[in-house]
């Protein structure tokens, strides 16, 4: 047997040796070779992080394996994308603020990670009002209102806390959360009083380790707005709770009735809010990614914590583009109002056309939409027998129309899916008559009292 002595020098202390005599016993007289030839494997695995990252759209549209009737050319209704049929641009002086910004050059390098002042400045100025001021410390500009949304949540909850999330809601909420290892508990919505939030179902979710609340108006699916009374209400269970609030206002103003929408904050004389909003949707270009995060906090309960850790968050990445935000004051102060005006009125009408088509379909029952660009369409399943469920009813609608919606399984509430309303007319006529042809053929039974109770 061979025995080999190997002396390990460690640092002095009160209880140890300065010198520490370690005799290693090496079997066999090859056993240092074998040691020495052992050679390090690849062993590389994606992280729990992402493991946890699930997106519900994505994981049932992934899925589906219809292919559309070659006779008939695909009509997707499925894509919050407002630009994706080139006919909604946007207003030619946000394309000519853009080239403005690029032309100046003065907005090449990086910018601060909260954005610049002056562009925080315009955003604050904008949304101030009276009853719930702003000023450029209160505003983060982030990488669209996905990110802001993000780093809304990564500042108030812990991994093990728990968020309240609106359902039928808009998936990336889930998809954030569990990433973060936050708890995700649904709050119901209610079809019939046109998807108002119920507020003794969403208070009885609330514990000690509910982080936030997520308020999303006007709705990401639903295109429900809610009333003035109604967000009051809102405010009075979050404040008996003491539970801050996350507000998802991206479809903030694209309302179909004048006046009728209404910011969170100016109503709150206490519960501290994060509004998340951006240019996406209201000035038509979600691919140009700059979004912002509000801060409301009139009692200062989110005090300096809150604010610093935004800040140190946003620091991860180095902030939305710089050509936007160099833009983003001709934008938000020059954009015609004929431009807003014009796009609400398209939308509105679009929305009126399949609201009214579909109420008159046997087994479907729509729910009239107030803003936004969605509307949600219920399904009496009991006169489709041969579907499974929402899923299989808007696959097989795929195969035999070419008309694709999706099933609100994406969104926690099967039984019903959502189309979106910013498609040109004629598509929308066509896509409309498509359904009714789809659900005749498909229809049993007599119509039901159900039926007759459907808001038609």
């Amino acid at each position: 047997m061979q025995t080999d002595a190997y002396l390990i020098h460690v640092n002095g202390s009160v209880t140890h040796p300065k010198v520490l005599d370690v005799h290693v016993n090496i079997k066999g007289p090859n056993a240092v070779e074998k040691i020495k030839s052992l050679k390090p494997r690849w062993a590389v695995r994606a992280s729990e992080m992402s493991k946890k990252t699930f997106n519900p759209i994505r994981a049932i549209v992934d899925n589906m394996t219809a292919i559309p009737n070659p006779e008939k050319p695909m009509i997707a209704l499925s894509i919050g994308d407002p630009t994706v049929f080139g006919n909604l641009p946007t207003d030619n002086e946000v394309m000519k603020a853009m080239k403005e910004a690029i032309d100046s050059k003065k907005y090449n390098g990086y910018a601060p990670s909260i954005g610049y002042l002056s562009s925080r400045e315009v955003v604050a100025k904008y949304y101030t009002c009276p009853e719930a001021t702003l000023e450029a410390k209160d505003v983060i500009l982030t990488s669209g209102c996905s990110q802001a949304i993000e780093l809304a949540l990564a500042v108030l909850a812990n991994p093990g806390q728990n968020i309240l999330v609106p359902r039928p809601g808009f998936s990336l909420y889930k998809t954030l959360a569990l990433s973060l290892g936050i708890e995700v508990k649904l709050y119901n919505l209610l079809p019939e009083k046109s998807w108002e939030i119920d507020l003794t179902h969403m208070e009885s979710l609330v514990d000690d380790k509910t982080a936030c609340i997520i308020i999303n108006n006007p709705s990401n699916p639903c295109g429900s707005v809610f009333s003035r009374k109604h967000l009051q209400k809102i405010l009075s269970v979050a404040s008996r709770q003491c539970v801050p609030i996350l507000a998802d206002e991206i479809y903030g103003d694209m309302v179909f009735e004048e006046g009728a929408f209404q910011a969170l904050a100016p109503l709150s004389s206490n519960v501290p809010i994060l509004s998340c909003g951006g240019l996406a949707k209201r000035w038509l270009v979600p691919g140009w990614r700059l979004g912002w995060i509000l801060i409301h906090d009139r009692k200062e309960i989110f005090g300096k914590e809150i604010r610093e850790g935004l800040v140190r968050l946003s620091q991860r990445i180095l902030g939305p583009c710089s050509i936007v935000q160099g833009a983003l004051e001709h934008i938000m102060n020059k954009t015609p109002q004929e431009f807003y005006d014009n796009t609400i009125s398209f939308t509105k009408s679009n929305a009126d056309l399949c609201y009214t088509t579909l109420s008159s379909v046997p087994g479907l029952c729509p729910v009239r939409p107030a803003g936004a660009m969605y509307l949600m369409v219920g399904i009496e399943m009991e006169h489709f027998p041969e579907f499974e469920s929402d899923v299989d009813f808007t696959e097989r609608m795929i195969s035999e129309q070419s008309v694709f919606c999706l099933p609100a399984t994406c969104f926690e509430y099967p039984n019903y899916f959502r189309i979106v309303l910013t498609v040109p007319e004629e598509m929308m006529i066509e896509a409309c008559r498509r359904i009714r042809e789809y659900c005749e053929s498909h229809y049993q039974g007599a119509e039901s009292t159900q039926d007759l109770e459907c808001d038609k």
